[in-house]
């Protein structure tokens, strides 16, 4: 079972996370955080050799969707893209809803997850093309 939707494109780490914001809006998702992780490792004295973004995004409504079935999904939330540099290429990748929310064994909240998984997909398939 893949739970990581991931593709790789020739752009770089920083030319693809440029394209991530405008990708977001376009599927009614917002970037509420963006993290360069190499630099805060090395701001706190460990060395990682991985240029790697990682981006909070959220469609608020449908987070208080979830939220309003099951509290506890909040530890999955808000829902990161991660672009990062491996083995000379870029690749953007999230962990899929579809299979993040069965973790949780709440019913009726299918539909919510493939609709986010489908949004994500466009996401990364944009910034990637």
């Amino acid at each position: 079972m893949e739970i990581i939707y991931k593709k790789e494109t020739e752009s770089s780490v920083a030319e693809v996370s440029a394209r991530i914001e405008v990708a977001a809006k376009k599927q009614q998702f917002g970037v509420l955080n963006e993290t360069d992780l190499q630099g805060k490792m090395k701001s706190r004295g460990v060395d990682f050799s991985h240029e790697c973004m990682i981006f909070d995004v959220c469609n608020p409504n449908y987070a208080k969707q979830v939220l309003d079935k099951n509290i506890d999904i909040s530890t999955a939330l808000p829902c990161r893209i991660s672009v990062y540099e491996e083995n000379g290429k870029t690749v953007v990748s999230t962990l899929l809803p579809s299979k993040v929310i069965t973790m949780y064994g709440t019913d009726g909240l299918e539909t919510i997850a493939e609709t986010v998984e489908q949004a994500l997909i466009a996401i990364i398939d944009e910034v990637t093309a």
